[in-house]
């Protein structure tokens, strides 16, 4: 039988777990600083699909890829501009497998980060975003993803481009998060000064099928954005992946201060809020996916 898509899924009533970091899994399996995290897919095999089947095993029901910086724009930074479809077919294709393995209704939302290109600066044109995110949607489509999380935008025109290159380019669902920062104001902006609600309607107006937020807050934070998103986006699926806190630097290393278990104590009113896909971004583990799990099941059968 054929999968549903996630929002059909959604719509049916479930609340889902998506999966957690893979930039700082992927440092504790040493990746170096400098070092293309993308290549993995290529180069470690096994250990990117380790990654893949921890979140699996710790009750996600949907797996990124180690994609997010797959765009010939951020693969020129390592001279890898010319292996775009290898890398991304790559990355997609083992957590695919790694999906399959884990039996059950699993869906992989291939990992597509920003190109560190900004419009409004004229250093790239509308076009060469477009091809670019078309290069790596329809590799990432070919090693098996059924979505593509668009994540970590601040940028409402490089999103939408985005959404348009999936749309036309592949049958995946698209999906987008932003990354919002609290202002002196007491709101929420990106850092292009974009708004969770301008995010919201300018996303579902684009056609992404889920919208959300990820990276940028600890899982309190996302609260007032879930909330603030809601207000125009009644009907759409909303998918939050928070860091495990902010960050502190120790003896030269990032350590995310969020327990899984003080993570935990916030989900009950982020589903209040109205998500309906909870997972983690940076220093989130398979711990606090398992803990993100337990609530989000005791709250549906309640």
């Amino acid at each position: 039988m054929a999968k549903q898509r996630i929002v059909e899924a959604v719509r049916r009533g479930r609340v889902l777990i998506s999966d957690g970091a893979w930039g700082t899994f992927l440092q504790k399996k040493g990746l170096k600083p400098g070092e293309c995290p993308e290549c993995w897919a290529v180069e470690r095999p096994d250990d990117v699909k380790e990654i893949a089947r921890a979140y699996l095993a710790a009750g996600a029901d949907m797996i990124e890829s180690d994609t997010f910086g797959g765009t010939s724009f951020k693969l020129a930074h390592f001279g890898l501009q010319d292996r775009v479809a290898e890398i991304n077919e790559a990355g997609a294709r083992l957590s695919a497998e790694a999906a399959v393995e884990a039996g059950g209704e699993k869906w992989v939302i291939a990992s597509v980060g920003p190109t560190g290109k900004m419009l409004v600066m004229e250093d790239v044109t509308e076009q060469e975003l477009y091809d670019s995110f078309k290069e790596q949607v329809v590799a990432l489509a070919a090693g098996g993803a059924d979505a593509m999380c668009i994540e970590t935008m601040s940028d409402l025109q490089e999103a939408a481009l985005a959404v348009r290159a999936v749309k036309e380019n592949t049958s995946c669902e698209a999906i987008t998060t932003f990354t919002f920062a609290p202002t002196v104001n007491g709101d929420y902006r990106t850092m292009m000064g974009v708004s969770p609600e301008q995010a919201a309607a300018a996303m579902i107006a684009a056609g992404a099928d889920i919208i959300g937020t990820n990276c940028g807050n600890g899982i309190a934070g996302m609260i007032p954005i879930v909330k603030a998103m809601r207000t125009v986006a009644p009907d759409t699926p909303i998918l939050v992946q928070a860091n495990a806190g902010l960050p502190t630097n120790v003896n030269g290393v990032d350590t995310f201060p969020e327990t899984p278990e003080a993570m935990a104590r916030q989900v009950v009113g982020l589903l209040e809020a109205g998500a309906t896909i909870i997972g983690g971004c940076c220093g989130t583990t398979p711990a606090h996916i398992r803990a993100i799990k337990t609530v989000c099941d005791a709250w549906t059968r309640a």
